[in-house]
């Protein structure tokens, strides 16, 4: 019986970046919002530029409500989406020849999306980040938070739940 190799550490970081490059373009939405993704381990933080088409109020001035609320359902979109596909690239068989996704991923499905608006979003970056608080075969909650400046004054919080896609069909090791 022979070992299997691991992988360098930058094939898999490499692999992992590309993934997550081709999960976030297919969602056009995300780039007219000017929204990026900073990976570092296994932690997403979303970061939309300041941009003044994001401005509702022009008087106070502040972040348009919408797309506050989109801001945080696109960051616990692509979480529960990233953890799905993390874990099925890890257990593709053939990990380097598993470097793209598809070019159509069938994403989470929102049922539903609470938005708490906690303070007026300024005319400044704001960052999001997303925690799964439950993740089943079908059914999927997130947890997003929304700052600023300082990471402890929150200025938007959502809960989500969504009906997860099925399984992307990555090849899975098998005993020969």
């Amino acid at each position: 019986m022979m070992k299997s190799r691991r992988e360098p550490v930058q094939v898999v970081k490499e692999r992992r970046d590309e993934a997550l490059h081709t999960l976030v373009r297919s969602i056009p939405y995300i780039q007219f919002l000017g929204i990026v993704f900073d990976r570092r381990g296994d932690q997403l933080t979303a970061i939309m530029s300041y941009d003044e088409k994001l401005i509702g109020n022009p008087e106070i001035p502040a972040l348009h409500g919408g797309v506050i609320a989109a801001f945080l359902e696109v960051s616990g979109v692509i979480e529960l989406s990233w953890s799905s596909l993390c874990k099925e690239i890890e257990a593709s068989s053939k990990p380097t020849q598993y470097t793209l996704i598809p070019a159509h991923i069938e994403l989470p499905k929102t049922i539903d999306f609470t938005v708490d608006y906690l303070r007026s979003g300024l005319p400044r970056d704001a960052y999001a980040r997303a925690r799964i608080t439950r993740s089943g075969r079908r059914y999927a909650s997130v947890f997003v938070e929304a700052w600023q400046n300082d990471r402890d004054r929150i200025f938007a919080q959502a809960t989500g739940h969504f009906l997860m896609p099925k399984p992307l069909n990555v090849e899975k090791s098998t005993p020969s």
